[in-house]
């Protein structure tokens, strides 16, 4: 033969359907980061000059990376890292700690853990320091290098940012900054935060350390750009090994973004969160109604992953409920509606209760009084009901004042979905409503 026939290989459906779930979930699991941050290409170039004057030219620097959740602030900061790092000098000295305003809620929390990033924790020891500021320049000053001529440069990273601003005396922001606006050791602070209004948080004296620097990410992507990422997140690859049925997974998931009531979901979604971590956990959810059966994504599964990721968690504890739990709900909700809003305690709950139980002759339920003050301190617990006051906990239990934590539709929801719900106990909650 002239010429060699190349027959493309079809492999079994069940191994294509492994193959694209494995692609698909490395995708939407693990983001790749780009070559070069779409969009934010001038944040991306003052960022790295500011990091590589610390960590090449030992100069210090503090930031602020602000913008809305799902902005691509975390991915700027690793793109801007993952470049720096290429420089050689960089790579040899530069330092990083990591902290989060939502793990290191106290300064003594982060101090441990600055200690435990550094790799300090030895030279420490058994040291008693007396301030916060004598610890960190303990650590600063255990970084210089044998000479004990310079310190190595050190990246503070302050993720959530404004949380650090609710620690107490704002200790750890003041003592951070006034290093990085000092001699004592090169440090860059870049603090990332959604909070617009994050100087107004801080103290006079930190604000006065603070350089100033503010990058603002406020990507406002539009529902086309949406749908596109949609298509480009579920799309395989060129290199996938059976081109048969690539094309035909493609086909089918243009046609999907191209279907009434899929893009009726995706708007939904785009209007609530215009966040693309959303938009993965919505497209995870999809992607695991796949199956040899159906190996295409469906309108109806986006339907389904929609309900799934709008579930209403409240309403879904309330299915849970016992009877009587279910009982005191609804007569906090007349309550609600009698004394418009106002905090009710067990004493109101238990009355309310009882003017249903005298319109019942049948006695399925009569409850003593510490079986309801347990399903009440139950229903505390599950933080369907929250005390008005925490200072009030002197009071005794029965007079606590407590608040409603959810509304009319939640309810109505939650007795609709009940199993064997009573029909007398709808009635009841019908008329509470009415």
């Amino acid at each position: 033969m002239s010429k060699r026939k190349i027959q493309e290989a079809h492999l079994p459906i069940g191994e294509c359907v492994t193959q694209v779930q494995e692609i698909l979930r490395e995708r939407l699991c693990h983001q790749q980061l780009p070559d070069r941050p779409e969009g934010l290409e001038a944040q991306h170039k003052h960022l790295l000059e500011l990091l590589k004057r610390t960590a090449i030219h030992g100069e210090s620097n503090s930031v602020l990376i602000v913008g809305p959740r799902g902005a691509g602030k975390t991915m700027l900061l690793k793109c801007v890292l993952r470049d720096l790092l290429e420089e050689k000098e960089a790579q040899k000295n530069l330092l990083q700690v990591h902290l989060n305003g939502l793990l290191q809620t106290d300064d003594r929390i982060a101090l441990k853990e600055i200690t435990r990033q550094l790799h300090l924790e030895n030279v420490v020891g058994d040291k008693v320091f007396g301030s916060f500021a004598e610890n960190l320049a303990f650590l600063l000053d255990a970084l210089k290098k044998g000479d004990r001529s310079s310190s190595r440069p050190v990246l503070f990273v302050l993720d959530e940012f404004d949380l650090f601003a609710h620690h107490k005396n704002q200790t750890l922001l003041y003592n951070l900054l006034d290093v990085s606006q000092s001699a004592q050791a090169p440090v860059a602070v870049v603090g990332i935060t959604c909070r617009l209004d994050v100087l107004e948080l801080l103290e006079k004296r930190v604000k006065s350390r603070f350089s100033h620097r503010q990058i603002h990410l406020l990507s406002n992507p539009t529902f086309t750009q949406y749908l596109a990422q949609v298509r480009t997140q579920l799309s395989l690859p060129a290199d996938f090994s059976d081109n048969q049925f690539a094309e035909d997974w493609n086909a089918s998931v243009k046609t999907l973004v191209e279907d009434k009531s899929a893009v009726d979901v995706l708007q939904r979604h785009f209007n609530s969160t215009k966040d693309f971590r959303s938009m993965h956990m919505l497209l995870m959810l999809c992607l695991s109604r796949v199956s040899v059966a159906k190996p295409a994504v469906q309108p109806a599964d986006l339907l389904e992953a929609s309900r799934l990721c709008f579930s209403d968690a409240k309403a879904n504890i309330l299915h849970g409920l016992s009877i009587l739990e279910l009982c005191l709900i609804i007569a906090m909700k007349h309550l609600n509606d009698v004394y418009e809003g106002e905090p009710f305690n067990l004493q109101m709950v238990h009355n309310e209760f009882k003017k249903f139980l005298q319109r019942k002759s049948n006695s399925m339920y009569n409850f003593e009084q510490p079986v309801i003050m347990k399903a009440f301190e139950h229903l505390q617990q599950l933080e369907l009901i929250r005390p008005l006051d925490s200072s009030a906990a002197r009071i005794q239990r029965e007079y606590q004042l407590m608040r409603l934590m959810v509304d009319h539709s939640q309810i109505m929801e939650a007795l609709q979905k009940y199993p064997q719900c009573p029909t007398d106990i709808k009635q009841w909650a019908m008329s509470a409503f009415s």
